[in-house]
């Protein structure tokens, strides 16, 4: 039997241990992070073309990269996957997996993909169906997802963090253009629109882009309290570079940028962090997500670059953006501690519809077979007729994470860059940006106005949401931004 303590003995002995209690007691922020391998095996078809093709080399690994952030009462998973994009499928297949082994509930996960071109596809035999089962490749997926959560999650240790942007113009163009009268080409429809998507380079018929560019890098960066750099979480809008080896499996600039930037702060870490003691310590892991690019390029078309060797340009773009990322992360002021929320919704949208001219053109189109592999008229053919087999409407995943005073949206779309710009300037928060091609991929999602003027990306079976998808989709995210306001100090 213990010794009774004396009253005066046990009054001390608490105080000792209330005062070597973190913040006597308080909530602790902590963050952990964490990368799941999901590259395919050789052989799988990379997609990302009109007519893929099955991969020879893998050049650099596919990753699903994990941060898990705890505000001692709720805890955010942030996973982005180097993939063209995910199925709904996968997502709400990881979601549940996590909720299950890690207790994180599916509407505090937000996961999205990458975009990069030279991946293989995790949305299914047939992209444009709406509901389907799970194959090998999707299912190896979202259990690396969950994998990549749970080892996130263990990793979680004391943590501080900050929010930043940095402005990085020099790589982003919008892709559509005003072409002069007459000069631009029929589209699959037998239609003349009023923009072309990637017009000729240096054309003297191009009049003005069709819409802005965002040139912000917006990030969150997560530290240990000495220091030791834990995650930095980064968003910019701007497609795929290209350029990859042929049949090569690649990240693209995705991968390179947080390889890099992992590499720049390497180098900055004092003696005492990476002494033998630290060497147990989880490595830091960068994570960069698509923004709003679904009309933005690398292609300067008023003044185009010359050729690139393999590789040559997606590094040139990705170490620049790691570059100032870094930075701008020397002048950040980190806290101690922000509280976190999450709002998820599925807001019901009507999916386009081909009209009866439509209808008409795609069955003489399909009747009288492909005159190539690469047949856009047929290609787009197929795809409104399957469109026309869908129900009248579905539900889109929409969702909202609040890290502090930041707000961030999310949208299952190749997401226009103007309706970015609008979720910033509308939003209640002063710190806020979108990240498209999370939790599914439902096409591009341009804005009316951009629908009136045509274009590849307004095409039916390229987009596949109502013409008013955006505005309502948008609505619905600044509605749950409002309802998530941070507590009052």
């Amino acid at each position: 039997m213990l010794p009774a303590l004396k009253p005066a003995s046990f009054a001390v002995g608490l105080i000792c241990a209330l005062i070597s209690s973190p913040l006597w007691g308080a909530e602790v922020f902590q963050a952990g992070a964490a990368t799941s391998n999901i590259t395919p095996p050789l052989g799988l078809e990379i997609v990302g073309g009109f007519v893929p093709y099955p991969s020879k080399h893998i050049h650099d690994e596919l990753n699903a990269r994990c941060l898990v952030l705890d505000d001692g009462k709720t805890k955010l998973a942030i996973v982005v996957c180097d993939l063209l994009g995910i199925h709904r499928v996968v997502s709400d297949e990881a979601r549940k997996l996590i909720a299950e082994k890690s207790g994180i509930p599916r509407e505090q996960v937000l996961i999205s993909a990458t975009h990069t071109h030279s991946a293989s596809s995790a949305l299914g035999k047939n992209r444009l169906q709406h509901d389907q089962t799970v194959d090998e490749y999707q299912a190896f997926v979202a259990q690396r997802i969950a994998d990549g959560v749970a080892r996130a999650l263990n990793n979680c240790r004391p943590a501080q963090i900050a929010f930043s942007k940095v402005d990085v113009p020099e790589h982003v163009f919008n892709r559509r253009w005003h072409m002069k009268p007459g000069t631009a080409p029929v589209n699959p429809f037998g239609e003349v629109e009023a923009v072309k998507m990637n017009p000729p380079g240096g054309s003297p018929n191009l009049i003005e882009p069709a819409g802005p560019t965002d040139p912000t890098v917006s990030f969150v960066s997560v530290r240990e309290p000495n220091g030791r750099p834990i995650s930095v979480f980064a968003t910019y809008s701007l497609h795929y570079v290209g350029g990859v080896g042929k049949e090569h499996i690649s990240a693209d600039y995705y991968g390179v940028c947080c390889e890099h930037l992992k590499q720049l702060l390497a180098a900055d870490q004092k003696p005492e962090q990476t002494s033998n003691q630290a060497l147990d310590v989880p490595p830091f892991v960068a994570v960069l997500a698509n923004g709003t690019s679904g009309d933005i390029n690398n292609n300067n078309f008023v003044k185009p670059r010359g050729r690139k060797e393999p590789y040559e340009q997606i590094r040139y773009v990705a170490e620049d953006v790691a570059t100032k990322i870094h930075t701008a992360m020397k002048e950040l002021k980190y806290q101690d501690h922000v509280s976190l929320a999450a709002a998820y919704r599925e807001p019901t949208i009507t999916w386009r519809k081909p009209t009866d001219e439509q209808k008409k053109w795609a069955t003489e189109t399909i009747a009288a077979g492909p005159k190539s592999k690469s047949d856009l008229s047929f290609i787009y053919a197929e795809r409104a007729m399957r469109l026309a087999a869908y129900p009248e409407t579905t539900t889109v995943p929409v969702q909202l994470f609040r890290i502090g005073d930041v707000c961030i949206g999310t949208m299952p779309c190749e997401v226009f860059c103007e309706i970015g710009l609008e979720f910033k300037a509308r939003n209640p928060f002063a710190n806020s940006f979108l990240v498209s091609l999370a939790h599914g991929y439902l096409g591009y999602l341009p804005t009316p106005r951009q629908h009136r003027l045509g274009g590849y990306e307004t095409w039916i079976g390229t987009n596949r949401l109502e013409p008013t998808a955006s505005d309502k989709l948008t609505e619905e995210l600044l509605k749950m931004a409002a309802e998530v306001q941070p507590p009052k100090k």
